[in-house]
């Protein structure tokens, strides 16, 4: 931690070639070379983590198309599902196989991060956006309010239940779990089942070519498929370097580990949704971007919670409970601005709750 630390216990200073050791030079400390290697492939992930969601977003979107599945359903089940599983397979790893409580508590807290990023720093991302354009969208561009309302009161009672069970201990509560499966099954279901409902007349109509075969109007099956799980690839790859860099770049500049782990990690791992969104809504497809923060956060509410459940005590303590209590609150503010009138502004604002979260995070560890 901080200049005393030589940077001997960081992934990124150990190995078979010395780690940073091995790349520092005459009087320059290994923990500074590990910070610098840190920052930059911190940096370096985050531009590949935008390209490859740049590419990813094309090819779902032409997905969507060929299953006919409808535009909105392309947000909340393919893209939410696409870049929701890498976090969801490092949560299964932690509480699975972790060998110490430490580690099972990171998947813990991965289930309580993720959703409260999701429901600030992602939503407020895609009022931001908006407000760099000249005009305000209009209520229609911002998609179905009345089903982004259903999703997010959805989220809202499973959320409920996931801190009310972390508050107590009781026999057979982990098996409680398959539950939170059981739902986001009943969800994906509605979802598709809406999605192919509709009506897909003119689906491919403003869909841009396919990026590997961009003089093809319309795109071969293979080759949307190859692109898609080619993006995910990458974004599952890139996604895992920036979040153990930014676990080396927190504690190198003071940060306590509880910090990185609650305040800035959630940010890291979402980040693949939120640059879905941000993307989606530079393409004017607001709707679609909302879509895939709402369907982002439902599968944050159950599919990260069920396996807590079934393998971790899924204990809260002040952190977690303050995290809790701070995304009930953005999204109690999201479906009071979904019942009125949502607004650039108003999606813009939901950043201040993670700033709410950060200093109240700041008052329990003091």
């Amino acid at each position: 931690m901080g200049r005393a630390d030589d940077g001997s216990g960081d992934p990124l200073c150990t190995g078979r070639s010395g780690g940073c050791a091995g790349v520092a030079g005459a009087g320059v400390p290994a923990w500074l070379a590990c910070s610098v290697i840190a920052v930059l492939l911190l940096v370096g992930s985050a531009v590949a983590i935008y390209l490859a969601c740049e590419w990813f977003v094309n090819a779902v979107e032409w997905l969507g198309q060929r299953l006919r599945l409808g535009p909105l359903a392309v947000g909340t089940i393919l893209a939410a599902i696409g870049t929701a599983l890498p976090e969801s397979v490092v949560t299964f790893v932690a509480v699975v196989f972790g060998r110490t409580g430490v580690e099972r508590d990171i998947g813990v807290g991965a289930a309580m991060g993720g959703p409260l990023a999701l429901a600030t720093i992602a939503y407020a991302v895609v009022g931001l956006a908006l407000l760099g354009q000249r005009r305000e969208p209009a209520p229609a561009e911002y998609g179905d309010g009345r089903r982004l309302r259903r999703d997010q009161v959805w989220f809202l009672a499973i959320f409920v239940v996931k801190v009310g069970l972390g508050l107590v201990v009781f026999a057979g509560k982990s098996w409680l779990g398959l539950i939170f499966f059981a739902v986001y099954g009943v969800y994906f279901w509605r979802e598709v089942s809406a999605g192919r409902a509709a009506d897909h007349t003119g689906d491919d109509e403003g869909l841009a070519p396919l990026r590997i075969q961009p003089r093809r109007p319309v795109p071969a099956s293979w080759a949307v498929v190859a692109q898609t799980l080619a993006s995910l690839a990458v974004i599952f790859i890139a996604s895992q370097v920036f979040v153990h860099s930014l676990g080396t770049v927190g504690p190198a500049i003071g940060l306590p580990a509880t910090v990185t782990a609650l305040l800035l990690s959630p940010i890291a791992t979402e980040l693949p949704e939120t640059l879905n969104a941000l993307i989606w809504v530079r393409q004017g497809k607001t709707s679609l971007a909302l879509a895939n923060i709402s369907g982002s956060m439902m599968i944050q509410a159950t599919v990260p919670s069920g396996l807590g459940l079934l393998f971790t005590p899924w204990r809260f303590d002040a952190p977690l409970i303050a995290s809790g209590v701070v995304t009930m609150a953005a999204i109690g503010y999201l479906l009071w601005a979904l019942r009125t009138r949502i607004t650039r502004a108003r999606l813009a604002v939901a950043v201040l709750f993670y700033l709410a979260f950060a200093a109240a995070l700041t008052v329990i560890l003091s």
